[in-house]
């Protein structure tokens, strides 16, 4: 994982293509997966995952922009947005769900109020030290 700059939108961890991590991942800022993870993942930030990436895992962010592979279950305080290139195979909550032409989204959904998202997505915050 590479460290960028920590202007809002740009990316501040990077999980390149052809690297695998399985595990937890907690992060703050907007992080970036174009390669393989396979466990957790919990911020109140935003999710970048590109088109080569392949995720597994229980998602729980502010924000998800999904342009590649995930299986398994979000939870976002904010949206999820499918690109064309996206394919979901779970169940999602979120306040406002986007999906574009070509997505594919096999699954339930639920939506909800960003007042109950809030309070949520407190007990998933990344813990500073």
């Amino acid at each position: 994982m590479a460290k960028k700059s920590n202007k809002s939108n740009e990316i501040t961890v990077l999980l390149g293509e052809g690297s695998k991590l399985t595990g937890k991942f907690e992060f703050d800022g907007v992080s970036r997966i174009d390669g393989v993870f396979d466990g957790e993942i919990v911020s109140s930030d935003t999710l970048v995952i590109g088109q080569a990436a392949n995720v597994k895992a229980k998602i729980t962010v502010g924000k998800l922009i999904l342009e590649g592979v995930v299986e398994g279950d979000i939870f976002a305080k904010e949206e999820i947005l499918i690109h064309p290139s996206g394919k979901l195979y779970g169940n999602i909550e979120a306040p406002a769900l986007i999906i574009e032409k070509g997505a594919i989204f096999e699954g339930n959904s639920k939506m909800n109020s960003k007042k109950d998202s809030l309070k949520k997505v407190e007990d998933f915050k990344v813990k500073k030290k």
